[in-house]
Parts: C-alpha cells; structure tokens; sequence
C-alpha cells in the first residue's frame, strides 16, 4: 500500500536547547492505515505530530506528508490533513457550531451553499446535527470534542492527526469515539495517527503501534497483539500495560496454558476455557471443583 507518511531520523531542538532525536525504526504510514503512537510525557508525541503538521522544521532529517516536506509546502497538502489538538477548545474559533465547522471552508473561500452542504453532511456523519445552533462553548467535553473533530473532517481528509484526544473524556464519550474513527477508516477510508495514554482502547481500533522512548527514539514497532505481548517493554517505558493482559501473563508464570488478551472479551473467553475443566499445573484438580 502507498506510503503517505514518512519521517526519519529526525533532529529537533526546543528553544531551550533540550534535543529530540527521533531513530531507530523508520515511521510510517500507509494508505488506510490505523497508527498510534505510544509513550510517556516527553518522549515527543506532540512534537512529532506538530512536524507532520508542518509547524516545526527539524534540524536534520526527513519528514514527509503525501510526498511534499509539510513545513515548506504545507499549503499543497493542506486540504488533504485534518488535525485535533489535545486541548480541542484551542479549535474552536467560532461562536455556534455551525459556523466553527464552517470556519476552513469559508475560509478556503467555497460559496455559502457549499459550506452549508459540507457542514451538514459531516455533522450528520458525527450524528451532531442537533447541536449546529448551539454555543460551542457551554457543550459537554464530549461534544466539543465531536464539533473539533467535525471541523478537522469537514474539508474530507485523507489523513487525520490527533494529539490525546481521548484525555479529559469519560468512558462513554471514549467508547463513541473509537466507534467514530473505526467508521471513518472503514467508510472513508481514513488514515490516522493518534497519540495515546489509554492502551486499553487501542487494540480495538490500531494497526500498528509505535512505542516512543525518552528523547524520541523509536524502541517498537507492532501490531498491538505483538506490543502489548511484551510488558516488560511497555513497564521499561513507564508505561502501563493493559490490565487483562498483566492477568494473562501471570497466569502463564504459574503454569496455566493462556494465550495473553488484549481485551476483556479475549480474557473472559480465555477465563472461561480454563474454568471448563482443565488440571491446574503439576496435574492436582482445581480447588473448589
């Protein structure tokens, strides 16, 4: 599949004169691709996206987006990216949320018949239509977040860059949106790079992984079964490997033949077949049977 991301061995030095110093693994994405990119506060998650964004430029190395450099070219390609910050109120740039989504194509100059058609289709897509005559600011986490995502979509992006976005949100308003990225890759099409905290959520929605170290180097890469089968990699990272997979891993220290899950469904499956019937190690019957 075609690559339309690519950054390597990447040299960045804040203001402050601290260096990140993205090497080892090449990363990538391709067409349709799902990416996330996980590490601790520091390893340089935002500072990565911010390159694909164009708003940096690396001291040396290699960043490109749809084949262009995006800190020389980003105009080109612009309309092709659709990004979420991690603060989504940072988005937010107009009164009513009709004209917040509105805002990059009235500002791309499209006639208010067209804009009017675009915000309505992508508002229907995030099921938000109820909310276009509303303050955007007096909504919910959850539904600021929707109106900052349809605006990011608006324009029809083939690739979506989100900084944390699950952070702030409770578990609802995290279930819908895993549920909305899954359906834009599989209608649309989407690719994305998302930066996450919440490992949990990520087999259900992730191709590929990338595990960041400190000061930006690449430790991993993987899909998540092949990551998150390695927690002694994630807790060398300070990074906490999802629970059901912990309770896999310990049962396999203490003999029993599980394969580790990635979710509570895989767990409970895995539970249950160890439950029906089968000798504890060293042969004995399982207590209480």
């Amino acid at each position: 599949m075609e690559v339309i991301v690519r950054l390597k061995d990447v040299k960045y030095t804040y203001p402050d004169g601290a260096t990140l110093y993205f090497t080892g693994e090449e990363f990538t994405v391709r067409r349709g691709e799902r990416v996330a990119l996980l590490g601790q506060n520091g390893s340089g998650k935002t500072t990565l996206l911010q390159h694909l964004l164009g708003l940096l430029r690396p001291d040396s190395g290699v960043v490109e987006v749809f084949g262009r450099d995006p800190h020389r070219n980003f105009e080109a390609i612009s309309s092709r990216i659709g990004f979420l910050l991690q603060d989504e109120d940072r988005q937010i740039v107009a009164p009513t949320v009709r004209d917040d989504i509105g805002f990059a194509p009235r500002n791309r100059g499209l006639p208010p018949t067209e804009v009017d058609r675009l915000v309505r289709q992508v508002a229907a897509e995030l099921r938000i239509e109820h909310l276009l005559d509303r303050l955007a600011h007096y909504l919910s986490g959850g539904e600021r977040l929707k109106v900052a995502l349809a605006g990011a979509l608006v324009m029809q992006p083939e690739l979506l860059l989100l900084d944390e976005p699950f952070e702030g949100l409770d578990a609802a308003s995290r279930e819908e949106l895993v549920e909305v990225l899954t359906r834009l890759n599989r209608e649309r099409g989407i690719s994305f790079v998302i930066s996450v905290h919440e490992v949990s959520l990520a087999p259900r929605f992730i191709d590929t992984i990338y595990v960041l170290g400190r000061g930006g180097r690449f430790v991993a890469k993987g899909s998540p079964r092949e990551i998150f089968s390695r927690p002694e990699l994630l807790i060398e990272h300070r990074l906490e490997p999802p629970v059901v997979g912990l309770i896999c891993q310990q049962l396999r220290a203490r003999g029993f033949d599980v394969p580790i899950a990635l979710t509570a469904e895989e767990a409970a499956e895995a539970l249950a077949k160890l439950l029906s019937g089968a000798p504890a190690p060293g042969g004995h019957d399982r207590p209480g049977v």
